[in-house]
């Protein structure tokens, strides 16, 4: 029985890489029987049926899984957002690492189009974000004027698997190809009516580049908790996991608790407020949220 790796998921079938040569695979109905569906990043055993064509028999277990975008088993989420067209949104960035930190993915926050601000705009854009930094997230800023734009994306991305996820029209596809000539992915401007990009990425495939492999997704412009339980929200902000041990009441959601050391740390301006804020809108999401069945 061969083992390989899904790279690409399109209209069904399923694109095995099994040591350099790629079979193009379809799933056993036992999968659809169980209510599994193979990931891109899955690791898999397949039955070879013809030239290059084969049949999915086994996935192995999973260490992670993403929903929005659609792969398993990745190292770091490479998260792009754009400081101007479209602007910055925190709620959309914090949004997007609360469900990479319920997955116990290590997030690498890049900000592009820092060339597009003036440079009193990017001095406070820096230091406000420098706030990230501090509370233990790798943060870039990047620019297009960038003469060594490839090499400081490139030393992250040496044998890891990544996933390059953003919202629509913050460059991650002209990133991808100026990361890997010839890939010419089509990119498209941004919508003015709209005041987003364009989707231009159909499906989830795994490059290889670096002695590792790294994503191109979908864009988006939503998420939603729809896996997250509200007692596991205060884990995915780790500011607040620094000082849980130090509120009052175990299992605080650092909501209207007394004695609370998060809501303190917000009042003393340790905690950046609007991040604060986000969290509560956060809580309010999930708690409003269709039941599932």
């Amino acid at each position: 029985m061969a083992k390989g790796r899904i790279i690409k998921a399109l209209s069904g079938f399923y694109y095995v890489d099994y040591n350099g040569k790629v079979f193009r695979c379809r799933g056993r109905g036992v999968f659809r029987k169980r209510k599994i569906t193979p990931l891109v990043g899955d690791s898999v055993e397949f039955e070879e049926s013809g030239e290059q064509e084969g049949y999915i028999t086994a996935i192995d277990d999973r260490k992670n899984e993403l929903v929005r975008p659609p792969i398993a088993n990745v190292d770091q989420a490479i998260v792009l957002s754009s400081a101007k067209e479209p602007n910055l949104s925190l709620n959309l960035l914090d949004k997007f690492l609360v469900m990479v930190e319920s997955k116990h993915i290590q997030p690498i926050l890049f900000f592009t189009k820092m060339d597009l601000l003036e440079k009193s705009e990017a001095q406070s854009l820096q230091s406000k974000l420098q706030y990230y930094q501090d509370i233990g997230y790798t943060i870039r800023f990047l620019s297009k004027e960038d003469q060594d734009l490839v090499e400081q994306v490139s030393s992250f991305l040496e044998q890891r698997i990544s996933v390059f996820a953003g919202q629509s029209g913050v460059g991650k596809t002209s990133l991808l190809n100026a990361l890997i000539p010839g890939l010419e992915l089509e990119t498209n401007e941004i919508s003015e009516s709209l005041g987003r990009g364009k989707h231009t990425t159909r499906h989830v495939e795994l490059i290889p580049f670096q002695n590792g492999l790294i994503a191109d997704t979908p864009g988006f412009s939503a998420l939603d908790f729809a896996e997250l339980e509200l007692e596991s929200l205060p884990n995915c902000f780790p500011e607040f996991v620094e000082r849980r041990d130090t509120c009052k009441f175990r299992g605080c959601m650092h909501i209207k608790e007394p004695g609370c050391a998060v809501k303190t740390a917000v009042e003393h301006k340790e905690i950046l407020a609007e991040r604060y804020e986000n969290y509560l809108h956060f809580i309010e999401e999930i708690k409003q949220r269709k039941p599932r069945y």
